[in-house]
């Protein structure tokens, strides 16, 4: 498997400061086809725009709203970035805010592999695609995700319909069970959902769950693959300790979200970008509208991640949690032979 040398090519954290007026952010490093942004500094909803719903459509993770049009969100994707209008939760005057980005495919493509017929944007070189499907109802429907490899982790939401939550399926927890991105839930089980079957290399299932597969509804998927060097998705204990658990990735991590799987919490974000040096204090969580917080820390090494802190949300003695990383540098590239790896922070 080939490693991705050079990960901020295909995801990169942005900060910026908001202005109040049309605000071309620049820096990411490529054109994005999927922008998660959160204000830090105070409350606002989470903010999910990517290409294949279009720019002004919004996603929040933080509640089970429908789609919305916001003509003065995410206005654009952009070359080396994306232009957010004057709506608060993306640029209020003087607050400041983060913003993950990913690349797909800059484009869209019919994807005829499930029984179902989806739309895509796809890289299948850092195993990321956005899905849009319509449902119908039936149980073993299945969507091509144009991957050309298994999902590991998926978010799949309702586009019209805000009775349903965002529902995501986790390789590590099976395909009979859920976790809800929008709430602090444990993880659930219902077979209608994933349809008691796995994802394989070129379509996931779903079953009659309405938030998965309604009928006459529209969905969104985001869906991930493990990637050598650049993504990795996986679980581990809690130990209760200020010198917490080691998870190793193989990389320098540049973002990781964490979610106790066994009882209630919240969904966990940090990244190198807001935390620059050790120990990363600054999180954020998907599930909230909350500002900025501190207090769960992290070391993000040179190799993985170490919990540094006997936090609920991220170290409780014997719970389980899963998480997702993206890298900001190979622990060796293809390049290095093995010899030289990333330096620590």
């Amino acid at each position: 498997m080939a490693i991705i040398d050079k990960p901020s090519d295909y995801f990169n954290t942005v900060l910026y400061t908001g202005t109040g007026n049309s605000n071309a952010r620049t820096g990411v490093g490529f054109k994005p086809d999927w922008v998660w942004i959160k204000e830090r500094s105070a409350a606002h909803d989470q903010w999910l725009t990517d290409i294949v719903r279009g720019v002004t459509k919004t996603l929040r993770t933080n509640n089970t709203d429908a789609e919305n049009t916001v003509a003065e969100g995410l206005k654009s994707f952009d070359s080396d970035g994306f232009t957010v209008g004057t709506n608060g939760s993306v640029n209020d005057n003087g607050q400041t805010y983060a913003a993950w980005n990913w690349l797909g495919s800059n484009t869209t493509a019919s994807n005829g592999n499930g029984s179902i017929t989806s739309t895509v944007s796809v890289n299948t070189t850092s195993g990321f695609s956005v899905v849009k499907y319509p449902g119908n109802g039936s149980a073993g429907a299945t969507i091509g995700h144009g991957l050309g490899a298994t999902p590991q982790i998926m978010f799949v939401k309702t586009m019209d319909s805000a009775s349903y939550p965002w529902y995501a399926y986790s390789a590590d927890i099976g395909n009979t069970k859920h976790l809800r991105l929008n709430d602090t839930n444990a993880q659930d089980t219902a077979l209608t959902i994933w349809n008691n079957t796995s994802p394989t290399s070129s379509v996931f299932s779903v079953g009659t769950n309405g938030g998965a597969n309604g009928s006459g509804l529209n969905l969104i998927a985001y869906c991930f693959a493990e990637k050598q060097g650049y993504s990795k998705f996986g679980s581990y204990t809690g130990n209760g300790n200020a010198d917490g658990a080691f998870v190793y990735t193989g990389f320098k991590p540049a973002f990781v979200m964490v979610k106790k799987t066994t009882s209630n919490n919240n969904w966990v974000m940090t990244d190198n970008k807001r935390n620059p040096l050790n120990v990363a204090t600054n999180c954020l969580f998907a599930n909230l509208s909350d500002a900025e917080g501190v207090g769960l820390n992290f070391d993000l090494l040179s190799n993985g991640f170490k919990l540094r802190s006997n936090s609920g949300g991220t170290n409780t003695s014997g719970e389980t949690y899963i998480h997702m990383a993206f890298a900001e540098n190979p622990f060796v590239t293809s390049t290095d032979n093995g010899s030289i790896p990333a330096t620590a922070r």
